[in-house]
């Protein structure tokens, strides 16, 4: 690392520790003036429960918060029906979070500028930016139509206001009156052990699980991404401590996208299977396992080299199996991990797969014509696989830990690694060099370790207050991600540099 990277990440370190200590500093005043916590809106007006009946820390859940889950929203008493619910009762919930954060992006190139000239070249420098900010906005409603037949709908918002239906499902349960029979359609979380739907950080890499979601730089399969909601049906089944839990969905491999708009007649399963266990004072530790395989389209027809929406053929296949484990140590003292291996088929690892053409700068091309820059390669008849292609392979681990201090104070720590253990191209080389269009010389393989990414992410939640009408939560969060040779080619020799990001995010996420 060169003297003014090392200087650069020592300011960003020393304004992090900096930042840690105000706001334990001001947790530690505002301790003094704390409210018993009572219950989450929407479900809690509903049953009378206090927060942390559900949930370690809003809106992680807790052991009794996902057996509630699992009852389909239901304690499973006479409540339950809407029929005896309060007519003032409305399963409304909105939520949305003010930011101040500073995002530092490493090793960006730019254009630079003389006297007496329209440009002088390009220089690799760090570009850092900091200010006020919103998330989007969530409008969670959800709850029973009858009894053993609930729903859940979340139109969500971006920062800009633009909606969609993150969530949508209708779900019933105990069929045959058996808590082994439930099922449901429409658009919903993969049934998995950690959720990231509710995790506890909001970094822009921070807050989604990099595990769920990495892909091989270059590979065109954006199907797996196990954190995203998914389209399709689910078959979930418990015993009735909920201690053993398994589930089945069959989802479209299209990443949750509706309107047929990507892959179409391709599917993709979801299987996942755990055990709780009683350690004494400990707590109940958990293990389970999950896989995921599908295919999904690598040929589009296309109308004026615009691919058609629905039309993807040319089915390829990929897989994901994990390994989940949720341990306790305590009352206070919790551990998540998860481990994962992923493979692509080796047309999504030449960038087969994805039809969305780019326009370089987060657009789509109104037209697009293979194969200029952009455009989404497509498998049509005939196309062989580039001489040394193979299917890319890799391995990820996260490891997440939470002190509890109260059902209000939460501290959370995690570190997640991704590594490639097999490339799209060939053998791996130790002298790569890049080209300024990403391509690679030398041996025309891929460095072993390019797009290897390991994070780390430390903050802690303050609820003040919680009751069945209302929730505030002051959160306070660092991320700071590394990425292999995705950087940059260095403008001198070509080789390839790497990318370091960090992320400072205050705000208060609030819920009503």
């Amino acid at each position: 690392m060169q003297v003014s990277d090392r200087f650069r990440f020592r300011n960003i370190l020393q304004l992090a520790s900096s930042f840690a200590a105000v706001a334990l500093v001001l947790a530690s005043i505002v301790l003094t003036c704390s409210q018993p916590a009572n219950a989450l809106p929407a479900f809690a007006r509903k049953y009378g429960l206090r927060c942390s009946a559900c949930h370690e820390s809003w809106p992680m859940l807790n052991y009794f918060g996902q057996k509630f889950k699992d009852n389909g929203y239901q304690l499973m008493n006479d409540r339950d029906a809407p029929i005896w619910q309060n007519p003032g009762y409305w399963p409304v919930v909105f939520r949305i979070t003010p930011i101040w954060h500073r995002v530092s992006v490493g090793k960006v190139q730019v254009d630079t500028y003389t006297a007496g000239a329209p440009d002088g070249g390009q220089a690799i420098q760090r570009v850092s930016s900091s200010g006020f900010d919103l998330s989007g906005l969530d409008f969670h409603t959800g709850g029973t139509l009858e009894k053993n037949i609930s729903f859940y709908l979340l139109p969500s918002s971006d920062p800009t206001g633009a909606f969609h239906f993150e969530q949508v499902f209708v779900r019933f349960d105990n069929i045959f009156h058996s808590s082994w029979f439930n099922f449901k359609l429409g658009r919903f979380e993969l049934d998995n052990l950690l959720s990231e739907k509710r995790i506890l950080t909001l970094t822009g890499n921070g807050g989604i699980y990099q595990t769920y979601h990495f892909i091989p730089q270059g590979d065109g399969n954006i199907f797996g991404q196990i954190g995203d909601n998914q389209l399709g049906i689910e078959y979930l089944g418990h015993s009735a401590d909920d201690r053993t839990r398994i589930s089945a969905s069959l989802v479209s491999s299209s990443d949750g996208n509706v309107n047929l708009s990507t892959t179409a007649n391709a599917y993709t399963g979801f299987f996942a299977a755990s055990q709780a266990f009683d350690a004494g004072r400990l707590g109940v530790q958990r293990v389970g396992f999950y896989a995921m395989a599908g295919e999904a389209s690598t040929y589009y027809l296309t109308e004026g080299g615009v691919p058609i929406g629905g039309s993807g053929i040319g089915n390829k296949s990929f897989s994901r199996e994990g390994f989940v484990g949720q341990f306790y140590f305590g009352p206070h003292v919790g551990l998540t991990v998860v481990t994962q291996h992923g493979s692509d088929n080796a047309w999504f690892g030449q960038g087969y797969g994805n039809a969305e053409a780019t326009d370089g700068n987060g657009g789509t091309t109104a037209t697009c014509s293979s194969p200029a820059p952009g455009c989404p390669l497509n498998n049509v008849p005939g196309t062989p696989l580039p001489a040394g292609a193979q299917s890319p392979s890799w391995n990820g681990a996260t490891f997440e830990g939470h002190y509890i201090y109260s059902p209000q104070l939460i501290f959370i720590g995690r570190y997640e690694v991704e590594k490639m253990s097999q490339q799209a191209n060939g053998a791996a080389c130790t002298a790569c060099l890049q080209s300024s269009s990403g391509t690679f010389t030398a041996s025309g393989a891929t460095p072993s370790n390019f797009g290897n990414i390991s994070t780390y992410t430390i903050g802690f939640r303050y609820n003040p207050f919680m009751t069945s009408r209302a929730g505030l939560a002051w959160h306070n969060e660092y991320n700071w991600l590394h990425q292999d040779g995705t950087g940059p080619a260095n403008l001198t020799t070509g080789a390839l540099t790497n990318i370091n990001t960090s992320e400072i995010l205050m705000g208060l996420d609030f819920d009503f």
